[in-house]
């Protein structure tokens, strides 16, 4: 067997004790910031349940105007309305019957 080229290293005793906790200060921001975080997710949570009710009026909403549309379309032949004036935008007639060329 070969002999060691460098001399073992001798173990090094740490005579400092160890903290067993945090300070006082460290402690109050490390709590103040997880309850931000957590607060944080909690209105995140908030928000998209709120956005899924609003997606999901807008849904009915949409629904609505398509029962709205086939009303005008039996009623009036078109849907096509101006929804400041309420007036009804006829297709133009351009005279021409339907022919294959």
């Amino acid at each position: 067997m070969a002999k060691r080229k460098t001399p073992k290293a001798e173990k090094v005793i740490d005579l400092k004790p160890k903290a067993e906790k945090i300070t006082d200060e460290q402690l109050k921001r490390v709590q103040e910031t997880v309850n931000n975080l957590n607060r944080s997710q909690m209105e995140v949570g908030q928000m998209e349940s709120r956005k899924h009710e609003m997606l999901h009026g807008a849904a009915g909403l949409r629904d609505d105007l398509a029962k709205l549309q086939t009303e005008f379309e039996k009623e009036y032949g078109t849907f096509d309305i101006d929804i400041q004036t309420g007036a009804i935008n006829y297709p133009q007639e351009n005279g021409e019957t339907d022919k294959e060329d």
